[in-house]
């Protein structure tokens, strides 16, 4: 997912209050982080299709420019693989079409030839990726500040503001401990099921080669899937900064999901072919 990293870095930032209330906030918090490791795992056994619209906007906030991308998310050799399919709502040209089969085919290959050192080497590494949503429970000041119907099921709305002081481990923390906003949780399954959040201070990414200005927005939303997972349904990300310290960007990210489907383990990937 090409916005996808942004977008899961600041997914679980979010919540300042009295003693107790805060205590009763963190708690349902850190279930909800605990919930989440579940839907990490489930979510290999998921096929879905993404698209994610990229829009430009002048200093004015005038829209300059709109382009979308479609991505066929498959399962090759346990892991997802993202397969480009329409470029602004409109089919790949055939040429295009042929070079992204061509692609895929090539790492279908490449992981049919994995060891069963590498793949562990890769699931490790996939598993430390999300090391950094252990530190939300420390990282932010909780509050419950009411509770709303969403989807037709009750949610506790709680906000996250910056723990002052905190000092964040992990490089991704460093992130999520800058942002600020509200977090909805299912009350029953304790799952996150909307974040609103924004930049409390700037975000630096690439040696500061990237620079994201306070006030960056950041919305999502997971929907349940097959009465067993709960998974992203849509994201928004809006900011301004500054690219190369020179270069002013005032850019937004529509992400939608949709089409999930269990990918069953008996399915078999063959080389010079897109479907399962």
């Amino acid at each position: 997912m090409r916005f996808a990293s942004l977008f899961f870095v600041v997914l679980a930032a979010l919540a300042q209050s009295q003693p107790e209330a805060a205590a009763d906030a963190r708690d349902i918090v850190r279930k909800s982080v605990e919930r989440d490791l579940l839907n990490f795992e489930r979510l290999k056994n998921y096929t879905y299709t993404e698209r994610d619209e990229q829009r430009s906007y002048d200093k004015k906030g005038n829209l300059r420019k709109v382009e979308a991308d479609t991505y066929e998310v498959l399962i090759l050799g346990g892991r997802d693989y993202e397969r480009l399919i329409a470029r602004d709502d409109k089919p790949l040209p055939e040429t295009e079409a042929r070079k992204e089969q061509v692609r895929m085919d090539k790492e279908i290959a490449r992981r049919q030839r994995e060891t069963a050192s590498e793949k562990a080497r890769l699931e490790k590494r996939r598993q430390e990726e999300r090391k950094f949503l252990d530190e939300v429970p420390e990282a932010f000041d909780f509050r419950v500040i009411g509770e709303e119907s969403v989807s037709g099921k009750p949610a506790w709305v709680i906000s996250a503001e910056p723990k002052p002081g905190y000092q964040a481990k992990e490089r991704r923390a460093k992130l999520i401990a800058k942002m600020r906003g509200k977090i909805w949780i299912d009350q029953n399954e304790f799952q996150w099921v909307k974040i609103e959040a924004e930049a409390a201070d700037t975000l630096s990414f690439g040696l500061g080669l990237l620079r994201i200005e306070p006030g960056a927005t950041v919305r999502f939303e997971q929907a349940r899937v097959n009465d067993e997972i709960w998974l992203p349904a849509s994201a928004n990300i809006r900011v301004d900064g500054r690219l190369a310290l020179f270069k002013r960007i005032h850019s937004e990210v529509d992400m939608r999901f949709r089409d999930y489907k269990k990918f069953q383990a008996d399915s078999q990937f063959v080389v010079g072919t897109a479907s399962k």
